[in-house]
């Protein structure tokens, strides 16, 4: 087993409303759909962004599209007219999300 950032395996889309993200996270390659969906589970997502995200992390599951869908409740500190912070929006979100580490496989 080696680590690998997600961004070497997968690409993502992201979006915001009001106060919720959403990102999506798709395998470069099927083969590497099953390591993430083992490790990139809500829970790990949600400490991922811990002092940004306060509220629910829900993962949806697309295998159609080897990816997930990640929602996530009260990570913009109110949203982008309310927020003080720098780079709060979704596409900041999901870059952070991209330099996670999993585990893959070495033959992978």
């Amino acid at each position: 087993m080696m680590k690998v950032q997600l961004k070497d395996i997968a690409h993502g889309r992201c979006g915001d409303k009001s106060d919720t993200s959403n990102i999506c996270i798709y395998a470069r390659e099927p083969k590497y759909y099953k390591a993430m969906e083992k490790q990139l589970t809500a829970e790990r997502v949600r400490r991922h962004f811990e002092g940004l995200v306060f509220g629910d992390v829900t993962r949806y599951d697309v295998p159609q599209l080897d990816g997930f869908n990640f929602v996530m409740h009260h990570a913009l500190d109110g949203g982008a007219t309310r927020s003080l912070r720098l780079d709060t929006l979704g596409k900041c979100m999901e870059a952070a999300l991209l330099r996670m580490e999993i585990e893959v496989d070495d033959e992978d």
